[in-house]
């Protein structure tokens, strides 16, 4: 069965779920001032949606935030409040382990090599200065370095039950994740002091973009039915069970794992894209790391270009993940007919792209330089950063008149608000070469472009009424001091950076209030009376079963009455 059908055959089942078994919608309680207060003033919410940063990595210093003093003296040297990394016996590591394969991406002017990055402190380091002396390298927000693990089961292996010390153990980046930048010189940092600065938000799901993405708006994973009889099937991870029976968080090592992470990355049977059946208790396959859409912009090319073959991606590959039909945040403001959109950068140029037959070389989607490294000329655009595309009620030909209306360009992103015609929600995801992520892109690039989006929507006739909320999809592998809070199967994950920009924000504070990826979508809830997404209410009873508050919906870095 090729693409199209497959998906025209889940279009009517997407919207039964999207739109049926739904509570009707909330409405504020009686006396609900603050309720009425975020409806009567907030018209207009914009989230942009960075990429790959943990908080400790880029604000750690920030003055008055839970930052690197907590764990760092004013010399730089740890204090009894920093839980040292731990080698994979539990041990604690001498020292941290070396950069596996270099510090720095291919192709990069400053060079920090493996054997250069070997001996240092089991520490939190400045990534600027640590090279000086082995390398005589100073890196800066313009250096792009490599990439490191973001994955399901290895960052729920590293935050080792909220220690937070098995990030070296576990990571194939080695000392890398304990590195952190001085980003006080940054516009989107000097924002954050103007404005308000979440310094306990977590990334909704454990582990990498992908995942992430789909958790901003569905709080949920994929699933991908019966994968053990699909293509997908090699791609299911083996994980150690418990003794009850029950799948622990713990990837099986494979017998040629070394048994120290002095000495090698971590080898695994297989850390696949898939959970094993049941993983969640409900004996079904989700996927959780990176996949690919069934709609162009796709990693896979279609199968054939025949007809309207083009728009589709092969089926057949096995990270073609089938059209999903979960309710998100999207069907929820359509019922409620709240004009929402995804804005993606570079989308109409990688929808352009993959329309191209297999063997065609890609020139936008996941397209660097010959290095891997984004550029003007290689944009990179990613296709898994686009979590709309992977539901049956964005089919390109099905539901064309959906996907036209709610899928846009960065472009469009900017002439709506300079119009004043923005909607009343608009996602923005920026391409590979401004979103900040390790191993393609640096900071600086993506600081600026950010930078300037919010001051054209400062630009905007729509500013007086607008809430931007700026975060990261996860922590790109990064090591933070902070514990997440226990919530359910899927997260939290790793403190991520979140600021909130609006003329609402309570100015130059930090805000110490717990959220997650999911506040985005309970400020949305609340500021336009929407049912609650199933994924959020399971995770605030799990929050509220290991004893800990709900997660805030970011109302508190706001002054509306």
């Amino acid at each position: 069965m090729n693409a199209m059908n497959f998906s025209r055959g889940l279009i009517a089942l997407a919207a039964q779920l999207a739109l049926g078994g739904l509570a009707h919608a909330a409405e504020p309680a009686a006396g609900d001032a603050l309720t009425a207060a975020l409806r009567d003033k907030v018209h207009n919410i914009v989230v942009i949606y960075a990429e790959n940063r943990a908080f400790d990595n880029l604000y750690g210093g920030f003055p008055g935030a839970d930052g690197l003093r907590t764990v760092l003296g004013a010399d730089g040297k740890p204090t009894a409040a920093y839980l040292p990394q731990r080698d994979r016996d539990g041990r604690v590591l001498p020292v941290l382990p070396p950069v596996w394969g270099g510090v720095t991406a291919p192709g990069q002017p400053v060079v920090v090599t493996q054997a250069q990055s070997t001996g240092l402190a089991n520490a939190p380091f400045d990534i600027g200065s640590a090279f000086k002396g082995s390398a005589n390298a100073e890196l800066g927000l313009n250096s792009v370095t490599r990439d490191l693990y973001h994955r399901f089961f290895e960052n729920q292996m590293q935050i080792n039950g909220g220690r937070n010390d098995g990030f070296a153990a576990w990571a194939d980046a080695g000392a890398l994740v304990m590195g952190h930048f001085d980003y006080s010189s940054s516009p989107l940092f000097k924002l954050a002091q103007q404005y308000t600065l979440a310094d306990h938000f977590f990334q909704g799901a454990f582990g990498g973009s992908f995942l992430n993405h789909q958790y901003l708006i569905c709080a949920c994973a994929p699933e991908y039915p019966n994968a053990d009889t699909a293509p997908a099937k090699p791609s299911i991870s083996i994980v150690d069970k418990l003794p009850d029976g029950s799948y622990s968080a713990h990837l099986t090592p494979a017998p040629s794992a070394q048994a120290s992470a002095l000495d090698g990355p971590p080898r695994f049977l297989r850390s696949g894209n898939l959970t094993p059946a049941n993983y969640f208790g409900d004996g079904k396959f989700y996927a959780v790391n990176t996949m690919q859409p069934a709609y162009q912009p796709s990693g896979n090319p279609p199968a054939d270009l025949q007809g309207a073959h083009a728009l589709y991606a092969d089926p057949a590959k096995p990270t073609t993940l089938p059209p999903q039909t979960q309710a998100t945040i999207g069907d929820l403001l359509s019922a409620r007919d709240v004009r929402w959109a995804w804005y993606g950068g570079a989308w109409h140029a990688a929808s352009q792209d993959g329309q191209q037959a297999a063997g065609v070389k890609r020139t936008v989607i996941y397209s660097g330089d010959a290095n891997g490294v984004a550029t003007l000329a290689s944009v990179d655009f990613q296709a898994h950063h686009q979590p709309f595309n992977y539901y049956a009620s964005f089919d390109p030909v099905a539901q064309a008149a959906n996907r036209a209306a709610h899928l846009k360009d960065y472009h469009d992103l900017v002439a709506d608000a300079a119009a004043g015609r923005l909607p009343a929600v608009a996602f923005y995801k920026p391409e590979g070469l401004y979103n900040q992520h390790p191993g393609y892109a640096n900071v600086a690039d993506a600081d600026q472009r950010i930078a300037d989006l919010i001051a054209k929507l400062q630009a905007s006739p729509q500013w007086s009424n607008m809430v931007i909320v700026l975060t990261y999809d996860e922590n790109g592998g990064q090591w933070d001091h902070v514990a997440p809070p226990r919530g359910d199967r899927l997260g939290p994950g790793t403190r991520i950076p979140a600021v909130v920009i609006s003329p609402f924000a309570k100015k130059g504070t930090v805000d110490h209030t717990p959220y997650d990826t999911g506040s985005v979508l309970r400020l949305i809830t609340r500021r336009f009376g929407l049912d609650v997404l199933p994924g959020l209410a399971r995770r605030d009873a799990g929050l509220k079963a290991a004893g800990s508050a709900p997660m805030g919906d970011l109302t508190n870095a706001l002054n509306l009455q």
